[in-house]
């Protein structure tokens, strides 16, 4: 079979088995609460790798990867911190958030501070961290895509839009759940026999990295889609086809140590040996600074790591997709249960990564030609292998890749889609269900398509970047709002307004401008490349501050709802009371205790 064939059947089969689970769960989403949190049902070992799919998404499967090539050990924060955030998590919000009854964290906002405004700046803040979020998984679905089959770069999001649109509109969270804990597994096989079959390849072969600059293992082709600056860490001769400096070249070139640029469609064909010129947006470092810690060649790279560790571990508490399926539990037990499997589901999957990324830097060292460093995974096993074995490799890791972006696209959805039915496409609640549900679908549908159309035009940067990037807005908005809201009383609806507002606005500002014009040198580009450092001190103090001074609207029931978030469960269920939100939700779940029913299906 060709590699191409194989990946085609490859997506063809993780589309179709999405969409199978889709139907399923249609069959069993009767209620408001199936779509929006699976009528909270879901045990802890099925909701931990729900979590596991729709949190691995293409930052992890792909882009982690990409970085260690580029960066090296600097990196490493990246799965270290997406683990460690669930330690966060677990110890400060999951079971009081589960205890709240909400739906989603815009419920919770106005639920504890009794504000319309503080809700719909959460919302905002929902969506906008959600289509952040969605951005780079379309846009790895078009790389993955585009790498394995040829395809146009469009053809993937498109793909994953339509098949998640299917399962999504079909039965929402219900429908959702079965299929992302399937795909975790799918995502965690996928890579790990590609990586232990790399392993015992490079084992037998005792092929180490070598010093100096990264070189051509063997005679590689690159072709450049479009111009492209690149930096020559030696003076060396090339085989170049097309054109160098504005000037058009053909055969052997001597290029000379620093900047040039290669025209669009040039060819360069590294011979074995043959050091690579790097694309100037990543750093052109030699292999032992790239051993070693802060050696990844960013400016400030102490504040930058430091930055990181705080973005990814206070962003995990503040990712809408995340929280949303701590709602799906039946009781705070069962989430902190939830947590705990989490945790060890996401070490033993981040063990994984490391290796790509390590073995690329010796056998793919290509990618930094071109900057699309995130192809390591896909490309590794042919590379190493060959033949039919790495034919097939690729097509597994593909399957888990196009799991990864549906199942993390899924949960987004879900997540943005429930905002938007709930605060722009309002039903209320006395409607008829079937108007609810029809808010619901639309919701998906722009929670989706939005995203879509933004990820064509998009320049393509790092995939585990741009995700990161996410979890900066989320650790300067929702996490500030999340631990005052559930361990200080004294938090103010205009407090914590104040803290939303110029946290999200600081914080947006600087992904925005970071995605836009690029990482900037010195001072300046470190701080807005990784906000997290400066914006969630900020925001934190910002709420305080502004809720002293409004101490007189610390909300009447605030006390009560205290309790509720901290109370043993029995003690709890006698405090869940009758009082809603403007949005028509309850302050107490909107469906019965799941706990003393026996739910319809085993996972959910």
């Amino acid at each position: 079979m060709s590699g191409h064939g194989a990946a085609i059947a490859a997506v063809a089969i993780v589309a179709v088995a999405t969409m199978v689970a889709g139907t399923f769960g249609l069959r069993r989403a009767r209620t408001t609460s199936d779509f929006y949190v699976a009528s909270r049902a879901v045990t802890p070992r099925w909701n931990a790798a729900a979590i596991g799919g729709e949190y691995l998404s293409a930052a992890s499967y792909l882009g982690i990867a990409g970085l260690i090539l580029a960066y090296g050990f600097d990196v490493l924060w990246y799965p270290v911190g997406y683990t460690a955030g669930y330690l966060v998590l677990l110890a400060l919000v999951a079971a009081p958030l589960r205890r709240s009854g909400a739906y989603t964290l815009p419920d919770f906002a106005e639920i504890r501070l009794g504000s319309v405004l503080v809700r719909r700046a959460a919302s905002v803040l929902v969506v906008l961290i959600g289509w952040l979020y969605l951005v780079p998984q379309l846009q790895g679905a078009g790389l993955t895509l585009s790498t394995q089959t040829g395809a146009p770069t469009w053809a993937g999001g498109l793909i994953v839009c339509a098949v998640v649109l299917v399962a999504v509109a079909a039965g929402g969270m219900r429908s959702i759940t079965f299929a992302q804990a399937l795909q975790f597994w799918l995502k965690f096989l996928a890579m790990l026999v590609p990586a232990l079959a790399l392993l015992f390849v490079w084992q037998h072969r005792d092929d180490a990295i070598a010093h100096g600059y990264p070189a051509a293992h063997q005679r590689t082709v690159v072709t450049l889609d479009a111009a492209t600056a690149v930096r020559a860490p030696i003076a060396e001769s090339l085989l170049i086809d097309g054109t160098l400096d504005g000037a058009a070249v053909h055969g052997r070139t001597a290029v000379s140590v620093g900047e040039h640029r290669l025209g669009a469609h040039t060819v360069v064909t590294l011979q074995r040996g043959d050091v690579v010129p790097v694309v100037t947006s990543l750093p052109s470092q030699r292999n032992q600074s790239w051993l070693s810690p802060l050696g990844s060649g960013k400016d400030h790279p102490l504040y930058a790591s430091l930055s990181l560790i705080l973005a990814i571990c206070l962003g995990t508490m503040g990712l809408p997709h995340v929280l949303v399926r701590f709602y799906t539990n039946p009781d705070g037990r069962d989430t902190r249960r939830t947590t705990f499997v989490v945790i060890g589901l996401l070490s033993a999957f981040y063990l994984l990564p490391t290796v790509f990324g390590a073995l690329g830097r010796r056998y793919v060292p290509d990618l930094l030609l071109t900057g699309k460093t995130d192809a390591t995974v896909l490309l590794l096993p042919e590379r190493m292998i060959g033949g039919e074995l790495g034919v097939l490799l690729s097509a597994l890791i593909t399957a888990g890749a196009f799991a990864a972006f549906l199942s993390t696209a899924s949960g987004l959805t879900v997540s943005v889609a429930g905002v938007l039915s709930q605060d722009v496409l309002r039903v209320p609640r006395e409607r008829r269900r079937a108007q609810r549900i029809r808010s619901f679908r639309l919701g998906a549908i722009a929670a989706i398509g939005v995203p879509y159309l933004l990820s064509l035009p998009s320049q393509h940067l790092g995939l585990a970047a741009v995700v990161g990037l996410a979890f900066a807005v989320a650790a300067a908005t929702f996490c500030p709002l999340l631990v005052l809201g559930v361990w200080w009383r004294r938090l103010t609806d205009v407090g914590a307004l104040a803290g939303l507002v110029l946290g999200g606005t600081l914080a947006t500002a600087a992904v925005v401008f970071t995605i836009v014009a690029g990482t900037g040198s010195g001072w300046p580009g470190a701080l807005l490349a990784q906000p997290a450092a400066w914006a969630v001190p900020l925001t934190f103090a910002v709420m305080i501050a502004v809720s002293r001074v409004t101490a007189s609207r610390v909300p009447a029931d605030a006390g009560r709802v205290m309790v509720r978030l901290h109370a043993p469960e029995a003690l709890a269920d006698e405090l869940r009371g009758p009082i809603r939100s403007s949005s028509g939700t309850d302050r107490s779940p909107h469906e019965p205790d799941r706990r003393t029913t026996t739910p319809a299906h085993p996972a959910i």
